[in-house]
């Protein structure tokens, strides 16, 4: 079992830190002070009067910076050093026609789609960005195991499945926070939300952090990202479309917002603000699936080993490769000369494409 790496009243400072995300991070900039020697003269006088003097020194102390912390999840600088160190938290959400609007989409740091049965579900990983509210919550699937055993015992959030599911779930290395086993969780039926499977929702990550568990800790960081400056590399790329298993997926370049913008459906994918479901970064992960051994029916995306990936970051493809030998550590993604490709600071969506199977292009 993963051992927390900080004890249990920094998290709880950690948490009460990310709640009002007060800026302190970074080293101070200490101007550089200055050591004068004053000018000293002496005078000697025999036959002939000598002058000495003596010689102005200036010490110059070397002014040192530290950078700010960033979260691992986004790389993106954090402005409390304790907010970034808390646990994260996973929301298993409902990717049904009459589930939409979502919330929490355009909040969580990660987000990988998977298949399920003849549609799809997002694996959405919080931990830099508070979200209120989020759902709507569906079951998990045994491939959600070795997703979260990647993640340092995060917190879970679902529905619940059948009994081999709960099994599974239960085997993995997470807290399980399934539907009336924590607070929070309610129902709302407005809109196409008719069907009670997707009408459940949680208040929101302020109310699920309140289940933090001592044995939790800091998701490792999933990917390296270009410092500031530094340019993008890569075939300039303007859509990209999926055919995720009867879901059909197009995201667009916008190049003045720096994201791409997602489409499902043949329509923008809103979320609940009423705003365009967008990310800076867009991985499609090429993965064998396999049926669950919980349902044959149900298929299991295999999230260890190794694969293709095309990569999609600042308007530019990179076509890569991943390897994840360790269930316990993300996948490594590296391009064509073995070095690990750098994306944009910020959200990333790993769909999990099934390889030789989900037909994937770009223009």
């Amino acid at each position: 079992m993963t051992t927390n790496p900080f004890p249990r009243r920094a998290i709880a400072v950690a948490l009460a830190a990310a709640a009002v995300l007060a800026a302190c991070g970074g080293g101070d900039d200490d101007s550089a002070s200055t050591t004068e020697t004053p000018t000293t003269r002496a005078t000697t006088t025999t036959e002939a009067t000598t002058t000495t003097e003596a010689t102005t020194t200036t010490t110059t102390i070397p002014t040192t910076t530290t950078a700010p912390p960033t979260f691992p999840l986004t790389g993106v600088p954090a402005g409390n050093a304790l907010a970034a160190l808390r646990p994260s938290i996973v929301v298993k959400i409902d990717n049904h026609r009459d589930a939409r609007p979502q919330a929490g989409l355009n909040q969580a740091d990660i987000v990988y789609e998977e298949i399920v049965e003849g549609i799809t579900r997002f694996f959405t990983i919080f931990q830099s960005t508070d979200a209120a509210p989020v759902g709507p919550i569906r079951s998990a699937r045994t491939q959600d195991v070795d997703l979260l055993n990647q993640l340092n015992r995060p917190l879970f959030v679902w529905s619940g499945g059948n009994r081999n599911v709960v099994n599974a779930i239960g085997n993995a290395n997470a807290i399980s926070m399934a539907h009336g086993q924590g607070p929070g969780f309610f129902r709302d039926r407005r809109g196409r939300r008719v069907a009670t499977e997707h009408t459940l929702f949680n208040e929101g990550t302020s109310t699920i952090y309140s289940r933090l568990d001592p044995s939790q800790g800091t998701p490792p960081a999933f990917f390296s990202y270009r410092p500031a400056g530094t340019p993008s590399t890569g075939q300039p790329v303007t859509s990209i479309n999926l055919g995720m298993d009867g879901v059909p997926v197009t995201w667009t370049w916008d190049p003045t917002g720096k994201t791409w913008v997602r489409n499902e459906y043949g329509e923008v994918h809103m979320d609940n603000a009423g705003t365009p479901v967008n990310t800076p970064n867009v991985l499609v992960q090429f993965v064998n699936y396999r049926p669950s051994p919980a349902d044959r029916r149900s298929p299991e995306a295999v999230t260890v080993g190794e694969g293709d990936a095309w990569i999609f970051s600042d308007g530019k493809l990179t076509f890569a490769r991943w390897s994840r030998p360790d269930p316990s550590r993300p996948a490594v993604f590296t391009d064509a000369g073995g070095k690990q490709v750098l994306l944009s600071p910020g959200r990333t969506w790993i769909e999990l494409a099934e390889a030789g199977v989900t037909p994937v292009g770009y223009a």
